[in-house]
């Protein structure tokens, strides 16, 4: 299964809303990003979000990853990108 960091982050999602079904959206966080020696994102397909919106079904807004950075709603407000789920909209 692909993370929604790396799937919001994929350049073949451009200007699509992206929806997930999988429960508990949101639990692990986003990673910082970081680059490797040529400049690559580590974590992350590239350096920006390409979705135009997210929907999920059921977001969690508290985070345990020990790789997250900020929350997926943090990143996504970060990002100028509309979120929405059956409890939030972020």
């Amino acid at each position: 299964m692909v993370g929604y960091p790396e799937s919001l982050t994929d350049p073949s999602y451009r200007s699509q809303i992206l929806t997930l079904t999988y429960p508990l959206i949101g639990n692990y966080g986003v990673p910082e990003g970081k680059k490797d020696s040529y400049g690559l994102t580590t974590e992350l397909e590239s350096d920006k979000i390409w979705a135009s919106a997210l929907i999920v079904g059921d977001y969690v807004e508290e985070y345990s990853h020990w790789n997250a950075n900020i929350s997926l709603s943090q990143w996504l407000k970060q990002e100028g990108i509309p979120g929405i789920s059956g409890k939030w909209s972020f």
